[in-house]
């Protein structure tokens, strides 16, 4: 059944909006087709989770977070459909069952563990261990909970009435339809991401994983000396010098970083060379040169130059932010009709999420996150219900500013809390951190399940169904990412590093500390870091505000402060993979929109698992005395 997409909006009354979408959508597609199955909840739960490994493992390399439900669907549709021409599953999914699958595989990838890349690793890296495993394991539980429930009430004044637009969302709906259209289109982009994914893992495992068959002595020759990495050592020493690789100007080949840079675009291609450029191979040998830096290892030299990029990303956030004013004037002005509701229950009410359901869940969650926070760092009872009252509304913000624009303000979300908790109880690093936790946890899964339920809402599917089966992933997100980031972060010392730079983890500690500590304690140098980088964060974004037609042109702020707290071959790899979509777009526009978005997903998939498969196989018994000491 070929089911046409509502991508115009409807027009009247909120009431006489919703009867429309209720007939000609809702009440248009198959009544017999199938939507909430376990099959499409077990199949989202283990897309999520396997996905959610890469969020954590790319989360930790480069700071940000990919969304996992495209190719949740395009690895969903490849998988049933093969096994259905093997004869192993009996009927395909249905484009209803694969927008649930898509559902519970976001909440499983993204909502369970956004905040455990920032600021549960900016308390690792400040106390010197995280927070023990079944304590992460309860505030990520919570966590998603309180933001899963939060966009109930939000889901019909900002997607059924003012049919935001929520462009993620009606592109999953799109490639849903693409998919499930009678054509081979679907199976071209699940074989491109496929062999792309097999391609990464190959390459990582070629660069980092050699030294594992020489430990378990399976050859009888040494193949470390042949790694890539080792081969791309012996070529920087030859072409750079040591003096340029302690700086980390020198060339590497990292798939996940091309992948990201082609997802990406030019302009932040270009934003992240540029400040990586600045950073690295002029600011860096400025103050070597006059012995500001003591020691040549990256964890050395980023402490003094994350304090610019951290400044810059923090003040063109806020500015960012604050030119949504618009936008926030209509989020505050919608809170009445968001709970505003007739006395007697309309067709539309039977199949909508209940507003009961928000309530258990604002309640559950708000005494469970007090007691913990309570329990955990003696932050007092009505700083936590002060920590949710605060979410919600930010957290509606930010679904606005993510329907209308497609970028959800975690940042500035979470530094906005900081910035108040700052003042409500200074001087307590561990309240800033958990209070802005808080708030960016619940306004990342808000605007996921609302992005979500726009495929559902385009596709004419049932809310209530597509909202359990978002709920349903969160047990299997949680479980995973959190038992993930422990293995792979057993203590502070790992973050930091060459392996897992951690930038967004440095950016909260850099803004806790500096709220607590206040600037005097910090070195001139990195003061005027600060008030520099802040500044070049204000003048971008207005740069770009007074001249929209030069957009394209002027750097993004967050791309140039984002260069300045990880590696130059990182901001390397990025432009190289923006300049190859780019060129890979001019050249052939219609295969560039067929196979660059699987393509570059199955090099982030790709890659990130294998490096989480040979970080825990370095781990050799361990990792299993690990696992029994978390869960017995």
């Amino acid at each position: 059944m070929e089911i046409d997409l509502p991508i115009e909006p409807f027009t009247g009354t909120p009431e006489e909006i919703e009867r429309q979408w209720y007939e000609k959508v809702y009440l248009a597609r198959d009544p017999n087709m199938r939507q909430l199955t376990w099959r499409a909840i077990l199949m989202g739960s283990a897309l999520g989770g396997i996905l959610s490994l890469t969020n954590i493992y790319v989360g930790l390399k480069a700071g940000w977070g990919l969304g996992v439900s495209i190719t949740a669907c395009i690895l969903s549709y490849g998988i049933w459909t093969t096994l259905c021409r093997l004869g192993i599953a009996k009927t395909p999914m249905s484009i209803l069952e694969n927008n649930c699958m898509q559902s519970a595989a976001t909440s499983a990838g993204v909502s369970a563990g956004g905040t455990l890349v920032s600021a549960f690793s900016a308390y690792a890296m400040i106390h010197g261990t995280p927070l023990p495993f079944k304590l992460t394991l309860a505030w990520v539980f919570l966590l998603a909970i309180l933001g899963v429930t939060m966009a109930i009430p939000m889901k019909r004044q900002m997607v059924n009435v003012e049919q935001l637009r929520f462009p993620s969302g009606t592109a999953t709906a799109e490639t849903l339809r693409a998919l499930h259209s009678h054509s081979d289109t679907g199976m071209r982009a699940a074989l491109a991401l496929a062999w792309s994914g097999i391609a990464s893992a190959f390459i990582s495992f070629w660069t980092d994983g050699f030294g594992l068959l020489d430990k378990w002595s399976l050859l009888k020759i040494k193949l470390e000396p042949y790694s890539l990495s080792a081969l791309m050592e012996r070529l920087n020493e030859w072409a750079l010098g040591k003096a340029w690789i302690t700086r980390t100007v020198m060339f590497s080949v990292d798939p996940i970083f091309l992948a990201a840079g082609t997802l990406s675009g030019m302009r932040a291609g270009i934003s992240m060379m540029l400040g990586g450029t600045l950073c690295w191979a002029v600011f860096v040998p400025i103050l070597q040169s006059h012995g500001l830096i003591a020691g040549t290892r990256y964890r050395d030299i980023v402490q003094w130059t994350l304090w610019g990029g951290v400044a810059c990303m923090v003040s063109s956030g806020l500015l960012s932010f604050a030119f949504q004013w618009r936008t926030i004037g209509r989020a505050f002005k919608s809170v009445t009709s968001l709970f505003s509701k007739g006395t007697v229950e309309s067709e539309m009410d039977k199949i909508e999420t209940p507003t009961s359901w928000f309530i258990y869940g604002q309640i559950f969650s708000l005494i469970g996150l007090a007691f913990l926070a309570h329990a955990s760092f003696g932050m007092p009872w009505w700083q936590s219900a002060l920590a949710v009252f605060m979410s919600f509304f930010l957290a509606m913000v930010a679904c606005r500013v993510t329907g209308e624009t497609d970028t959800t303000p975690v940042g500035p979300m979470g530094k906005v809390t900081q910035i108040m908790f700052g003042a409500v109880n200074p001087g307590n690093v561990d309240v800033n951190l958990m209070a802005a936790n808080i708030t960016a946890g619940s306004a990342t899964a808000s605007a996921d399940l609302l992005t979500d339920l726009k495929s559902g809402y385009l596709l004419g599917a049932h809310p209530r169904k597509q909202f359990i089966a978002q709920f349903s992933g969160i047990f299997v997100g949680t479980l995973v990412s959190v038992t993930c980031f422990t293995l792979l972060v057993p203590d502070g010392s790992k973050l930091g590093t060459e392996q897992f730079p951690a930038p967004a983890a440095q950016t909260w500690r850099a803004v806790a500390e500096a709220l607590s500590k206040g600037l005097d304690a910090l070195a001139p140098v990195k003061v005027w870091s600060m008030l520099i980088g802040g500044l070049v964060g204000i003048i971008l974004p207005l740069l770009s505000k007074l001249f929209p037609k030069w957009n394209n042109v002027i750097p993004s702020a967050a791309g140039l402060g984002l260069a300045w707290t990880f590696q130059w071959y990182y901001s390397f790899l990025f432009f190289i993979g923006a300049l190859l979509g780019w060129v890979f777009e001019k050249a052939s526009p219609a295969k560039s929109k067929e196979f660059t978005f699987p393509v570059a997903s199955g090099m982030i998939a790709g890659g990130s698992l294998m490096g989480v498969a040979i970080a825990f196989a370095e781990s050799g018994k361990g990792i299993m005395e690990v696992i029994k000491k978390l869960f017995l």
